[in-house]
């Protein structure tokens, strides 16, 4: 039995789909749909042997201790711009150290959602070290970031401390995620998410322009992830229980947000129309205008796959996705 949290979320509900294509199952899913119409599309083709809410998971963990293999804890809150800090940390940092504790006690294997956003500015480098002394000298830029970073730190401190962990876990520190089943997360969509309708009614691609002078218009780096590489990652380790530790997960290469673009219109067979606008005043200072995962600790762990190029995912995502009729993996 696997429990996905965050199930019919975007990254979870890909990690369901991969759970089912791999036969590995009953797959559980908690989640709360609420009215979001796309939620439970993101999960209508899987074959789901349950779904709980979340208020009951600990219930549900004691009734089947025992028959649960591993917990891949993907649920939270995703918005960097969240304004209800209470939220962000029962949501991402109380529920995550709750888990950690009760798979450390029951034995239990735990894989569960980091961010790239715990590495703020970057100006301290994109190495996944988990050791205390490196992660104290990451300053995330906004809530969201924080609120992962401290979950972090709280596990390091007690592998530092020699305390009870889980047979085994992995913090995955999430890149700029992108890919089919996305569509509910609003102004959290991947940009070609938002922009592919816009382009194929005859408008432009919009981006950021740049306030930095090193940096052009569109220039901003980051290092684009398609969702089918987080998957496979996740399924990998699933299948080699002796590797721990916190990963970046990430495409390894930093990519502009121009590239992003031009290969968007490549993939929909249209002209590059790129068109920029101003960076809203509350971005300003929160922004990561460069990201690169260091991918050498997985690669070191054994993960040999390679990572689909931008070009490539961007590519699959419009031909089978957001093209299609049924834009739902």
């Amino acid at each position: 039995m696997y429990i996905v949290t965050g199930g019919a979320g975007f990254i979870g509900s890909n990690v369901v789909a991969g759970l089912e294509q791999a036969g590995l199952g009953p797959i559980i899913i908690c989640d709360r749909f609420e009215t979001d119409d796309h939620k439970w599309r993101n999960i209508a083709k899987r074959r789901v042997h349950d779904i709980i809410r979340p208020e009951d998971l600990f219930t549900f963990l004691a009734a089947h201790q025992g028959h649960i293999d591993a917990i891949i804890h993907m649920g939270g809150i995703s918005s960097t711009t969240h304004p209800n800090i209470d939220e962000i940390v029962a949501n991402n940092l109380r529920l995550t150290l709750d888990l950690w504790s009760w798979c450390a006690r029951n034995r239990l294997r735990l894989i569960y959602a980091s961010s790239a956003a715990t590495y703020g500015d970057g100006d301290n480098g994109f190495v996944d070290a988990e050791t205390e002394a490196a992660l104290d000298q990451l300053r995330p830029l906004n809530a969201y970031g924080w609120s992962k970073h401290a979950t972090d730190r709280r596990i390091a401190s007690d592998i530092a401390a020699n305390r009870s962990t889980p047979p085994q876990w992995a913090g995955l520190k999430f890149f700029n995620v992108y890919g089919p089943n996305e569509y509910h997360k609003g102004e959290m969509m991947s940009v070609p998410c938002r922009r592919y309708p816009e382009i194929v009614a005859g408008q432009p691609f919009r981006l950021f322009k740049s306030d930095r002078p090193d940096y052009s218009d569109g220039g901003q780096l980051r290092d684009f992830v398609y969702v089918t590489d987080c998957v496979s990652v996740i399924l990998w380790l699933l299948a080699h229980p002796s590797v721990n530790g916190l990963f970046n997960v990430g495409s390894g290469k930093a990519s502009s947000f121009k590239q992003l673009a031009e290969a968007c219109f490549t993939a929909a067979g249209l002209a590059p129309n790129i068109d920029y606008f101003p960076m809203p005043d509350h971005l300003r200072g929160k922004y990561q205008y460069f990201t690169e995962a260091d991918m050498t600790k997985l690669r070191r762990a054994g993960y040999d796959k390679p990572f689909f190029t931008i070009e490539q995912g961007m590519a699959d995502y419009v031909s089978n996705y957001m093209s299609q009729s049924d834009k739902y993996r």
